[in-house]
């Protein structure tokens, strides 16, 4: 089987694979496993869902939340930013699952 990755808009990879009969069929996402990813590692549900440049974006703010840690400020901007990334990888997982 061969895999197709297409960008939309919103710059998602949306994995399509071709079978034997030339249909192309859609990979679903897991909410549950892309929020579980993000819970473990901020970003990694929304690279996990093909938003790529999303997921870099919430690794590199949590890494500047970690030296906000110094001036006492991380330790709100930390689980506010990690709590945003488990919600919005499960909530994105379904919306991608639920296109046509």
């Amino acid at each position: 089987m061969e895999t197709i990755n297409s960008h939309d808009q919103n710059t998602q990879v949306n994995n399509v694979e071709i079978d034997v009969t030339g249909q192309k069929v859609k990979i679903m996402k897991n909410p549950g496993l892309a929020a579980v990813a993000s819970f473990f590692f901020s970003g990694l549900g929304q690279i996990y869902n093909g938003e790529i440049k999303k997921g870099l974006l919430l690794i590199f703010i949590q890494v500047i939340n970690v030296l906000l840690f110094f001036v006492l400020i991380g330790f709100i901007t930390y689980p506010i930013t990690w709590a945003y990334g488990v919600y919005d990888a499960y909530k994105t997982a379904e919306k991608l699952n639920n296109q046509v």
